[in-house]
């Protein structure tokens, strides 16, 4: 949650989450010691932490402060403060945290100055913290996510499964190419969802129909793709197309999975639209035989304009 230290990190106090306690470590230059706080906070509600370098002690929401004694008298650190994480040229060997703080954050202060978050030396995948929230990721129609950075191969069967909530009628699902013309796609086109598909002898698509689904609740979408066939299901309703090129069976993709979005100068050969997702996803899915392919956005290769695990409650 929180870093301070020298470049060597011979002098460091770290503010961290151990089994859902708050631990705070620190080292003064005479040996490192640690203490981890009698309360827990991993309930997803609102806890006040203080933390005394002086006493060596953290306290949860006024409990009993849980203290250490920590050898030195003095702390000496670069003039850094890192917030939730910190960038890999940050050694993390000595302070045993590998991996950048997950939840909101409000009201710090140092010192008693209070610090002002609005304008950081600068910020890395830091998005909205929403008051009330609700399962899903939220695309705030400005970015997207790159998953398997090292490319995806459709081939001959695919099954994407997800579920949305937008009240924009036009935006980018999912997009999956190649170099060259084979390519799947999801997208959002006059309120009703398109399920593109090119094998390489030209784009076919499936379209749903009836009421506009830019509604703001919640829809459940599945595409399937069986060799030349297609299957497009909203909230279990079934819209088929006929393919007129069924010699053509299989999508060779290569390219990285795209959700809500894709890169400038990116080609996507299955999306007809450029416009990003605005609203929220969950749930999405890359299915083919047996295996199922869960998109964990948490773990993307690149996120922008993308909170991933909250989406703000309708």
């Amino acid at each position: 949650m929180l870093l301070l230290s020298d470049s060597k990190q011979m002098d460091f106090v770290v503010l961290s989450l151990k089994g859902g306690r708050v631990r705070l470590s620190a080292d003064l230059g005479k040996g490192p010691s640690s203490v981890v706080s009698s309360v827990a906070v991993s309930d997803g509600r609102w806890h006040t932490v203080k933390v005394s370098r002086k006493s060596a002690s953290v306290t949860v929401d006024g409990s009993v402060p849980a203290s250490v004694s920590i050898r030195g008298n003095q702390l000496d650190v670069d003039k850094l403060l890192f917030l939730g994480g910190f960038p890999p040229s940050v050694n993390s060997r000595r302070i045993s945290v590998t991996s950048s703080f997950s939840g909101c954050v409000r009201s710090i202060s140092l010192n008693g100055h209070l610090l002002d978050l609005s304008q950081p030396s600068s910020q890395h995948d830091v998005t909205s913290c929403f008051p009330k929230d609700q399962k899903g990721s939220y695309f705030n129609g400005s970015g997207h996510a790159e998953l398997m950075h090292d490319g995806y191969k459709v081939g001959a069967e695919l099954s994407v499964s997800l579920e949305f909530r937008t009240s924009l009628p036009e935006g980018v699902f999912l997009g999956i190419s190649s170099a060259k013309v084979d390519a799947v796609g999801l997208e959002m086109v006059d309120g009703q969802v398109v399920f593109n598909v090119n094998n390489g002898a030209g784009r076919v698509s499936a379209r749903s129909g009836g009421p506009m689904l830019c509604d703001g609740r919640w829809h459940r979408l599945l595409a399937r793709k069986t060799k030349h066939a297609l299957t497009l299901s909203i909230d279990s309703t079934e819209y088929h197309t006929p393919n007129p090129y069924p010699q053509s069976t299989s999508a060779e993709t290569n390219n990285p999975v795209y959700l809500g979005g894709y890169p400038a100068g990116v080609k996507q050969n299955g999306l007809t639209v450029r416009s990003s997702f605005r609203g929220c996803l969950r749930n999405p899915q890359l299915s083919k035989a047996h295996l199922n392919i869960p998109l964990n956005l948490s773990t993307a290769h690149y996120l922008s304009g993308v909170t991933p695990d909250s989406c703000p409650s309708a």
